[in-house]
């Protein structure tokens, strides 16, 4: 088999849609814990602190399943681990249902993250080496999973909790989970050859020794990045609705510019992954971020409802090309036999610069009773960031034209 045969072929691009259709199902237990959660909340009488437990032990699942899964990636198949967590997501919805406390929901919840993670950091992992010249685009889309699960599950689940209870969503989730993603998953059984692995070796190598550092140090810098730039993104992500609240505007009004974000980035994941497959990866990962960075300056003058809306769609234009850029970096410049682990490790990292920044903006929220100054720390996070895509691009020679294309 040639690389034109295997690289951005027909088959390539079925298996992209397959990839996609099973990361919009793999992603539901991000959503349906939001959508649940004042259900739960009134059901056990519990405070609103004690109702979001369970959301945060499955982000913390969710960022360890991006990286134990992204290894079982390396070392098996994608196929493999696909059935394995579409096991253990439906196995854990189902002991979700059976939970008596908030406490064992929250303990269920975990495994629900774990598994999870299979839905992006190994998928864009393993569609990463099906491509070459469209490489952008085919990570942008799965990426995209994500957002699309966001906004198509929540609608659909908020009129079977109406009717039937929580506890009947998660059922079915188990159900519809069990039913799509394994047998999707029977399609991706094909294995990369070892010359398409050979060919991108060749290319990251090259990359790699330009930079100067070794894959360890290029992975915990990235790594670093990664919690650098996403700090600075869950400020608006995860404050907005309060932000609106705290201004009087009501919290449907930060819901839609939570949305707005969100469709944003759909469309920045998109433009992003096109523009990667001319500039490469780290160059769209210094634009994003760079303009992540000035968003997050129009939120310091401007508090107005109308100019809220407006800076909150630039963010999502600005900030959601930039996890996927990193995917992308870590297959231009490392590895490739080691992708799904090194995927899922930077990945993680963003994912907990999630977790911490949503956690520090309101942290200095109640130190300082305003978000001015978490808007600040987003900003310093965010240099943090571009310091660190600056120096690997300042330490990267051109490329040359036989790379072009890797």
């Amino acid at each position: 088999m040639t690389s034109d045969s295997i690289h951005d072929s027909t088959y390539s691009w079925l298996r992209l849609l397959v990839t996609v259709l099973i990361a919009t199902v793999a992603n539901v237990g991000i959503w349906a814990v939001v959508v649940v959660m004042p259900a739960i909340e009134a059901e056990f009488g519990a405070d609103r602190a004690s109702a979001s437990l369970p959301y945060t032990l499955t982000m913390i699942g969710f960022a360890l399943g991006n990286l134990v899964i992204g290894r079982i990636v390396d070392r098996f198949s994608v196929t493999i681990a696909l059935i394995g967590a579409a096991l253990g997501i439906a196995l854990s919805f189902y002991l979700t249902t059976l939970a008596p406390s908030i406490l064992m929901i929250s303990a269920a919840h975990l495994l629900v993250g774990i598994c999870t993670g299979v839905g992006f950091g190994p998928l864009i992992a393993d569609i990463s080496h099906w491509f070459l010249r469209r490489r952008g685009i085919a990570v942008a889309l799965v990426a995209s999973g994500n957002y699309l699960s966001g906004a198509i599950w929540p609608t659909l689940l908020a009129d079977i909790l109406a009717e039937s209870g929580w506890r009947q969503v998660y059922a079915l989730l188990a159900v519809i989970t069990l039913a799509t993603v394994i047998p999707l998953s029977l399609l991706l059984r094909r294995r990369v050859p070892d010359e398409a692995h050979g060919i991108a070796q060749t290319a990251s190598d090259l990359r790699a020794k330009s930079a100067g550092m070794s894959p360890r140090t290029l992975t915990w810098l990235l790594g670093i990045a990664g919690i650098g730039c996403c700090v600075a993104m869950s400020m608006p992500q995860v404050h907005i609705v309060a932000y609106c609240v705290g201004l009087g505007y009501g919290p449907a009004v930060g819901a839609e510019m939570l949305s707005l974000m969100l469709l944003g980035g759909v469309v920045s994941r998109l433009i992003s992954g096109l523009a990667a497959d001319k500039l490469g990866g780290l160059r769209i990962l210094l634009i994003g971020s760079t303009l992540q960075c000035l968003a997050l300056f129009f939120y310091l003058p401007y508090d107005g409802m109308v100019s809220l809306y407006v800076i909150s769609a630039m963010f999502g234009l600005a900030q959601g090309g930039i996890v996927p850029s990193y995917a992308l970096v870590v297959r231009e410049y490392l590895p490739a036999r080691e992708a799904g682990a090194r995927v899922g490790f930077v990945v993680m990292l963003t994912i907990v610069g999630m977790a911490l920044g949503g956690w520090m903006s309101g942290w200095i929220y109640d130190l300082t009773g305003s978000y001015q100054w978490a808007f600040l720390n987003g900003i310093l996070f965010n240099g943090l960031n571009l310091g660190i895509v600056l120096l690997l691009l300042l330490r990267s020679r051109p490329r040359r034209p036989e790379m072009a294309t890797a």
